[in-house]
């Protein structure tokens, strides 16, 4: 969630970075035992939906109509952000903050009624497609249904009125349309898991992505965590959240270290050595099952920090391959990234979507199957393990592979301005591979040569035995 200055965003990075600068809290990797994750998550592929730009109608129904194009993309499960009453208090712009709250368990009357929803997700399942929604539980709008009969279900300002919502030190943000919920309420706790079961029960949501999960006491997760899945065990859990703390309760967090790092890469401002640094703190750091969401755009991105043609030029593409190819990677694709869309879209109003751009969709789809097909790219621990190869592409070229049984894929990027072609050793699997966008065979020693486009990617695989 960002709505003008994202504070408890600013405040999560930099613990985040400061946690890897001096390694992982002592308690880390050994006293963290990651929640599983259900059977169907093990390759899928995150697709972010925002109804509201989505369609000119901005509804469910309408959406309903486009879960072909989505099933023709290839994702597995739809993040479908806050579909809930917005608030009318302190509202920012025409329509609001998706992430102001009004009631946790109605329906934004601008998407339809609650059947509309329901008939929506309905269809999703029929495609095969798991559908998540973002929950919002670190605050609600300022006249949301608990306010006036539970005002202690908040936290207070010294001279008695509510505050707004606060970051992880505990200051107050110019997130002046929400309120900060209390978690020292034991009351309040009990009303939220109540308010998720719902979804759960009313609708058949398969899980929740957490907005600002590290502003909720992490005591809560695990207590949310114990009570829906024993309604539903097969639930997932993504948290806004960077830490392998966090995955005692959720199944994947945020890779915003990742994210900025490609940023940094795609416009020349690091070398692609930092990502040695970068992967190595991971796999000592967190759980072996830990899912960690990848991307290189999302709805706060786009909106707050611009779209990927502007952060990474050209780029974009071989960061989107790193990001959906590295170990533990459960890669997310947001609403418009398909229809190369060179737009912020405006946060508190209506901007649709302009479907007409030139299509990545082949790209996607594309990259998808090859994650689908291949286990060595699955999620987690499900995945392969990740082997960097050494390469003479100086600071701009990074090669790996992923390896699990028989199944090896070859990940060579290049962010350089000219085509590169590099020198390879170290291969630990040499033998027949198939590029997997051209199709053409290739015998590979454990040393050789590799063509690299310019601000492009190489992507080969062991032929099937």
């Amino acid at each position: 969630m960002k709505n003008v200055v994202h504070p408890v965003l600013v405040v999560a990075l930099a613990l985040a970075a400061n946690a890897c600068a001096h390694g992982p809290a002592p308690s880390a990797p050994a006293a963290i035992v990651a929640a599983p994750a259900p059977a169907w998550s093990r390759s899928a592929v995150l697709y972010e939906v925002n109804v509201r730009q989505y369609t000119p109608e901005g509804t469910f129904a309408a959406l309903q109509r486009h879960l072909p194009r989505l099933d023709s993309l290839g994702v597995d499960v739809l993040w479908l952000m806050p579909v809930q009453p917005i608030g009318i208090v302190n509202r920012k712009g025409t329509l609001g903050s998706y992430y102001s709250i009004r009631n946790y368990t109605a329906i934004n009357p601008e998407f339809g009624a609650l059947s509309d929803a329901r008939a929506f997700i309905d269809a999703a399942h029929r495609s095969g497609l798991k559908v998540i929604l973002d929950w919002v539980p670190n605050h609600t709008a300022f006249d949301h249904v608990w306010i006036a009969p539970h005002p202690d279900w908040y936290v207070h300002r010294a001279d008695g009125s509510i505050s707004n919502a606060r970051d992880n030190e505990g200051h107050e943000t110019d997130w002046t349309d929400v309120a900060e919920l209390n978690y020292d309420n034991p009351a309040m706790r009990r009303a939220m898991i109540a308010d998720m079961r719902w979804w759960l029960d009313s609708l058949g949501v398969d899980g929740f992505r957490a907005d600002v999960a590290g502003g909720v006491p992490n005591d809560f997760w695990a207590e949310a965590r114990r009570a829906l899945i024993a309604v539903r065990p097969d639930l997932f859990m993504l948290a806004e959240a960077e830490g392998p703390q966090y995955h005692a309760a959720f199944n994947a967090t945020y890779g915003w270290e990742l994210h900025h790092l490609l940023n940094e890469i795609a416009q020349g401002k690091k070398p692609v050595s930092e990502l040695d640094a970068y992967f190595t703190r991971q796999a000592q750091t967190y759980p072996p099952n830990a899912y960690r969401m990848y991307f290189t755009s999302n709805h706060d991105e786009n909106s707050w920090s611009g779209t990927e043609f502007e952060r990474m030029g050209a780029n974009h593409i071989p960061a989107f391959v790193l990001a959906a190819t590295a170990r533990s990677s459960w890669p997310l694709l947001y609403t418009w990234q398909p229809a190369s869309l060179h737009k912020r879209l405006r946060f508190f109003d209506k901007d649709t979507v302009d479907w007409n751009g030139p299509s990545l969709s082949p790209f996607y789809r594309a990259m998808f199957d090859l994650k689908h097909g291949n286990s060595a790219l699955w999620n987690g621990a499900y995945g392969g393990d990740q082997r960097k190869l050494t390469t003479s592409g100086g600071d701009r070229v990074y090669a790996y592979t992923r390896s699990r049984g028989d199944n090896t894929v070859l990940v060579a990027v290049n962010f350089g301005d000219v085509p590169s072609r590099v020198s390879y050793r170290d291969l630990a699997h040499p033998g027949a591979y198939t590029d997997w966008f051209d199709k053409r065979t290739y015998t590979l020693d454990a040393t050789g040569v590799l063509d690299i486009p310019a601000h492009g990617y190489r992507l080969l695989v062991t032929l099937a035995h």
